[in-house]
């Protein structure tokens, strides 16, 4: 709705729709380099991601380790690295979801 009733001034939507785009390609840039974390078994088996979910780094405690019983260490890592996506995503909703906001509601392709 236009203000007053008049005719959008294009120019204007223009510029406001090329810095939405920059703004969003900025933060995008900024997730892929930022990283989180994600452990488990009380840190055992840590994950690093990037805010955009690309796994970056792996850490087993030896403790977890444990020839016989290989199935708990799988678990660990999937868990670990489920745990960092989730963060990742908390990251991304608060780098991107005011600019999805601004376009008037989810951008698609992004979790929110």
């Amino acid at each position: 709705m236009i203000p007053g009733g008049g005719q959008p001034n294009m120019q204007q939507l223009l510029q406001q729709a090329q810095k939405m785009q920059q703004d969003l390609a900025n933060a995008q840039e900024e997730l892929a380099r930022t990283e989180v974390d994600g452990q488990a078994g009380g840190g055992l088996v840590r994950a690093t991601v990037t805010g955009a979910g690309e796994l970056r780094a792996l850490k087993i405690d030896p403790k977890a380790v444990d020839p016989e019983d290989t199935d708990t260490l799988a678990d660990l890592i999937v868990a670990a690295v489920q745990a960092a996506n989730e963060n990742a995503q908390t990251l991304q909703q608060q780098k991107l979801g005011p600019l999805a906001q601004g376009l008037g509601g989810g951008i698609p392709g992004l979790p929110f």
